[in-house]
């Protein structure tokens, strides 16, 4: 399964969800709300993805397109600012081994921001949808 759509609020996913159905592509709703609250410390955001198949993924993405025009819950949907994908995570980090533990307790020491990623193109954000400031070559290499 592949994301097709990225969403703050899980019923805005479960909206395409059913549209999808009815429109015989099967999917699925998988919501790391309960993680971004209880490991990362944040409030949930891009927290409601839909699932499609990959061989449904193009078929999905012609419905999406089509629909974000006239139905503003389709249209809500996260993208990348650079590439417009919608395989976005908040916060950044992989949500895999130890790496979510450490970096909890970065974002609560506010150490680390948090940040909108794209796992396509890698590009960051800030919740403003502003890209964020980018260390200056010679910082770098120092």
């Amino acid at each position: 399964m592949v994301t097709i759509a990225t969403f703050n609020e899980p019923a805005q996913a479960k909206h395409l969800k059913s549209r999808l159905q009815e429109a015989g592509v099967k999917a699925d709703v998988h919501n790391e709300g309960h993680l971004q609250k209880a490991v990362f410390m944040s409030k949930p955001e891009a927290s409601a993805k839909v699932l499609v198949a990959e061989e449904d993924f193009e078929t999905a993405n012609k419905l999406m397109v089509e629909w974000e025009a006239s139905d503003p819950k389709i249209g809500s949907a996260i993208r990348c600012p650079q590439c417009k994908s919608p395989r976005i995570e908040y916060p950044q980090l992989t949500r895999k081994f130890l790496t979510p533990s450490i970096a909890s307790v970065l974002f609560a020491l506010k150490i680390f921001p948090k940040q909108f990623y794209c796992q396509d193109c890698h590009f960051t954000w800030g919740k403003g949808g502003d890209p964020l400031p980018q260390p200056a070559a010679w910082e770098t290499f120092s």
